[in-house]
């Protein structure tokens, strides 16, 4: 593995199971697709913070959806991974980028899009290296904005459950 394509991140280190794969390049292990998948540097981000979610945070695997299947504006999108409550509704959405790719507002609208479909409170957006979590509190009046907070930091899924009682 190229320690440049796949540098320290700013995320708890874990045993990342990879190999070489049928074709010549590296997959690692993804535990939320029961599958090997190929290691991007994407990919390498978005496994170091399911592991943290999963590990640190206390979200079950089986809330999880990794490369969930959306449509917006009559075509196919991939959340990039969005994590579920108790009876099924989107709480978080997480939209990674590779280390080296800086998190800009581009990478907001992106998210902000997908969650126009999905209307999680919690977006997260993260390169490994940098996270930003951002609360939306939809307003009680139509046609008002919704409240915009950013968080300190990743809350835990007790955390998540309160901020987003139904």
């Amino acid at each position: 593995m190229n320690p440049g394509l796949f540098p320290s991140l700013n995320l708890p280190p874990y045993g990342a199971q990879t190999r070489h794969g049928a074709s010549g390049g590296m997959e690692i292990w993804d535990a939320i697709r029961r599958r090997w998948v190929a290691l991007t540097p994407e990919e390498w981000v978005r496994q170091h913070f399911v592991n943290m979610l999963v590990r640190d945070c206390g979200f079950s695997v089986f809330r999880i959806a990794n490369e969930k299947g959306i449509r917006v504006n009559g075509r196919i999108r991939r959340c990039d991974t969005i994590i579920y409550n108790d009876v099924l509704r989107p709480v978080v959405i997480v939209e990674y980028k590779a280390p080296h790719v800086p998190v800009t507002q581009a990478v907001f609208d992106q998210i902000g899009r997908y969650n126009i479909v999905v209307g999680a409170p919690l977006l997260v957006v993260t390169n490994g290296l940098r996270t930003f979590v951002a609360h939306f509190r939809r307003s009680e009046v139509e046609g008002e904005a919704p409240q915009v907070t950013f968080l300190d930091g990743l809350p835990t899924a007790a955390q998540v459950a309160q901020m987003t009682s139904i």
